[in-house]
């Protein structure tokens, strides 16, 4: 069997996981050679893919203006790398904002390779205009929700829709034995250091809240890392709510389960939650100037994709000015006040991640991959 190569850029934890899980996928069929840029996971299946992340996990126009010359050095590094290397094909992960501008660099140099991307950027969501872009570069589009395929398709890429990764990795980690506690709230601020510090504060706050009315009540929160947890329990501390905040005792995957409500920030904790079954509000904020551009690039209604899967707001979205103490506690508390609304939701929940597919998304998406490079018949 020949071997082929390919040079897989990921640039996020989720995009990390999600492709360490395709080159699983794909060693298990044999005859791949991996290298790239990625995170951990994706380093410890080929010491070939440089780990990143902590640099590349960034959110937020104002934030990647301030690397910049960070970016712009890493974009000349990755192209000439991949000049020499010649790898047969090229996997762009998520991470749209660089992998969309690699793609067009290498095309524009003349890299014949195929180009194949993994887990659609959400150009549906902010820049429909960029598909025709994307079919021009693009082989192949590997995507994850159901409804994209269909609109990629309409601009002449070929596209395939693998399912959600999601529903193969929150099955393995669903644990029956977790019983839900409806006096425990979950409170999950995200995997950055900037979202936490953005978001865990107001989640504090709703907690005293919650308190006054509620004094059993307890919370459970977690960091991405060991220094996130670390950060959380400081913050946790200065409230003075360490005794009503358990951090870092079980994963997020464990509290989504077991908590009665929560709190989550938007990102893939939420689809997450959803396939936990967790009923939950969906908080969000970022930087003014990130926040004025978003206004006029969105082209849908909401942020949170269950929501825009069932094109609804089946979650409450407190955004910017609504991502507060105060409007967390208030939907919250009223999650916490109706068994029937927390019951209503879950059901709505379940019904949305039942479009995202069967399983078997990886093993899917590596069969994409492969196909790009056999010949058409």
């Amino acid at each position: 069997m020949t071997e082929r190569s390919i040079f897989l850029v990921a640039g996020e934890i989720s995009g990390d996981t999600h492709g360490a899980a395709l080159m699983h996928a794909l060693e298990a069929k044999g005859g791949w050679h991996f290298s790239g840029l990625g995170g951990p996971e994706m380093n410890q299946i080929s010491g070939e893919v440089e780990d990143w992340l902590g640099e590349a996990a960034v959110l937020g126009l104002w934030e990647v203006l301030k690397k910049y010359s960070y970016f712009s050095r890493k974009m000349d590094e990755t192209a000439e790398s991949i000049g020499s290397q010649k790898p047969d094909g090229i996997v762009f992960i998520d991470y749209p904002g660089f992998n969309l501008r690699l793609a067009k660099r290498l095309r524009d140099s003349g890299y014949s390779g195929k180009l194949i991307y993994y887990i659609s950027p959400q150009v549906w969501a902010w820049k429909k205009g960029r598909i025709k872009t994307m079919a021009a570069l693009l082989d192949v589009m590997i995507c994850i929700f159901p409804f994209e395929k269909e609109l990629y398709e309409q601009s002449g890429l070929p596209t395939i829709f693998s399912g959600h990764p999601l529903v193969d990795s929150m099955e393995a980690v669903r644990d029956l034995s977790i019983t839900r506690d409806d006096s425990l709230i979950a409170l999950l601020p995200g995997s950055r250091e900037r979202e936490i510090a953005t978001l865990f504060p107001p989640m504090l706050k709703a907690a005293k809240l919650l308190l006054v009315d509620h004094p059993s009540l307890r919370f459970a929160t977690t960091g991405a890392t060991a220094i996130l947890t670390g950060k959380l329990r400081e913050m946790t501390a200065e409230a003075g709510l360490t005794d009503q905040v358990r951090v870092g005792e079980a994963s997020s995957y464990e509290i989504m389960q077991a908590a009665g409500v929560g709190v989550v920030a938007s990102g893939t904790a939420t689809l997450e939650a959803a396939c936990l079954g967790l009923p939950y509000c969906l908080t969000y904020k970022v930087a003014w100037l990130t926040a004025v551009a978003a206004r006029r690039v969105m082209s849908v209604d909401y942020l949170g994709i269950v929501n825009v899967l069932a094109d609804r707001e089946v979650v409450r979205e407190l955004l910017q000015q609504e991502a507060t103490g105060e409007g967390i506690h208030r939907e919250l508390g009223r999650l916490l006040s109706d068994s029937e609304a927390r019951h209503a939701l879950q059901v709505e929940l379940s019904e949305v991640v039942a479009m995202l597919g069967a399983g078997g998304a990886d093993e899917g998406a590596a069969n994409a991959v492969q196909s790009a490079f056999e010949p058409e018949s």
